[in-house]
């Protein structure tokens, strides 16, 4: 089964899928491909900047130099990750969970949770495919959820 939406790997996947996920917890219609990309951009600059205003706190856990990982991450072909899913959490005061689908069973688990102080209930979902490729979670319907997936 395909749980991913297609989020094109540009170098944007991982900020287009969290604004694509953050249009579906809304109960948005998702942009058109042209505004997901305006959309993403907008959120990487807040990401960035969420990183300056959280210096001291973030510093320690970026690899290299903090002003140059910053400064490349505003670059619109770099890869995000999980920094840049935590400072995502914090500039949309919204929790995001990351799954991974397990390679044996095909079941999908949950391998990251960020956020959590924004609320547990309904967050944003986004798929990690591996080999740094983030998608758009499709999210599940009523209460089916459980039956879909397992928390690692």
């Amino acid at each position: 089964m395909d749980y991913g939406l297609g989020i094109p790997g540009d170098g944007r996947c991982l900020f287009r899928s969290v604004v694509h996920g953050a249009c579906l917890r809304a109960g948005k219609p998702t942009s058109s491909d042209s505004r997901q990309k305006e959309l993403a951009d907008e959120l990487r600059a807040k990401v960035a900047d969420e990183f300056i205003k959280r210096r001291a706190e973030t510093e320690w856990f970026l690899e290299g130099d903090f002003d140059n990982y910053v400064g490349e991450m505003r670059q619109p072909h770099i890869w995000g990750g999980e920094p840049e899913l935590l400072m995502a959490s914090h500039v949309l005061q919204m929790p995001i969970t990351v799954y991974m689908k397990d390679k044996k069973s095909g079941i999908l688990i949950i391998i990251a949770e960020y956020g959590q102080e924004y609320g547990k209930d309904n967050p944003i979902r986004v798929l990690y495919h591996g080999y740094g490729h983030y998608d758009a979670l499709r999210s599940p319907i009523g209460g089916a959820e459980s039956k879909w997936y397992k928390k690692k």
